[in-house]
């Protein structure tokens, strides 16, 4: 087993602490770089890859899907309830002003339920867009730092 020298040792074991990617990596330099110039590598290649950006999944959004789906359908089912109403003016006008309320009420509850529901299912999926998106992200700027450090003179090894 060969002995590696102390230098050499010392120098792998603080790429291995200094070196935070997504992924637990090992640097090996192959042309006895010093610990200055793979700190400089390390720098610019990680400036390069886009490493050093932190990542934001939530992109600005508050989630509040269901709130604002449960809003549009409240406002939807009230609006259409309306309408269909006025549809039949003849028969609406002779109906006591608390039955059209309550009319109007039930239809919007059941349009906001029905809101609710879509705009859940829309942050779920908006969210798991986000993700995959960062996902690829990560990935990308992973490779590219791999053949920046690479194209340097470095071994790495996942």
């Amino acid at each position: 087993m060969p002995i590696l020298k102390p230098l050499a040792a010392s120098t792998a074991l603080s790429l291995l602490f200094s070196f935070t990617p997504a992924h637990a990596e090992t640097l090996v330099p192959l042309n006895g770089q010093t610990q200055q110039q793979i700190q400089s590598d390390i720098t610019a290649c990680q400036s390069q890859a886009g490493g050093s950006s932190s990542s934001s999944s939530d992109s600005g959004r508050d989630g509040g899907g269901r709130l604002r789906g449960a809003t549009a359908g409240a406002v939807a089912g009230a609006a259409a309830a309306e309408v269909r109403g006025e549809r039949h003016e003849e028969v609406y006008d002779r109906v006591d002003d608390d039955v059209k309320q309550e009319y109007r009420q039930n239809q919007a509850r059941e349009a906001a339920a029905v809101g609710m529901v879509v705009g859940g299912s829309r942050d779920r999926r908006e969210r798991r867009d986000d993700r995959r998106t960062a996902e690829q992200a990560s990935s990308t700027s992973s490779s590219a730092y791999s053949s920046c450090m690479q194209s340097r003179g470095y071994s790495i090894t996942p």
